[in-house]
């Protein structure tokens, strides 16, 4: 899948964030990122079969065995994930036929995507609302910097 983007104002975001400690700027994208994928997660919540259940969250860690996102001081991974179901993604994309070691017929999951739709349905919206959102955190910041006096 090729998405092309036409992205303007980005620089001026990276030169605003490069103005504050990498720690607080790292913070900021957080809370910036975070806010932006909250949606995405609760589309997907919404979709989930055990609509009772709050399944998709927004994180950064990552379980063992899965590919680990690049790591760095200037690096901010976050992506929206289940929480405690181990059992996700065999609903999200289904299953073939099962058998169980007798060799009896088991089932198949048919697929009923919940992230995918969620996805789709908020990401053409998201890098405008992630630079909007980024400016507005970074005047914060700012401003809870310039009044403690730093």
């Amino acid at each position: 899948m090729t998405v092309k983007l036409d992205v303007k104002g980005f620089r001026e975001i990276e030169k605003a964030l490069a103005k504050l400690p990498a720690s607080t700027a790292k913070g900021v994208a957080k809370r910036a990122m975070r806010a932006e994928l909250k949606p995405v997660a609760s589309m997907a919540n919404a979709l989930w079969p055990g609509a009772d259940d709050d399944v998709f969250r927004v994180g950064s860690k990552v379980k063992g065995g899965q590919p680990q996102p690049k790591r760095g001081r200037s690096i901010v991974n976050l992506h929206v994930g289940a929480v405690n179901k181990p059992e996700a993604h065999l609903i999200e994309w289904g299953t073939g036929p099962r058998k169980h070691e007798s060799g009896k017929y088991v089932g198949a999951v048919a697929p009923q995507g919940m992230l995918g739709p969620a996805w789709d349905a908020n990401r053409h919206g998201m890098l405008e609302g992630l630079g909007a959102r980024l400016w507005d955190e970074i005047a914060k910041t700012m401003a809870r910097r310039a009044a403690k006096g730093k």
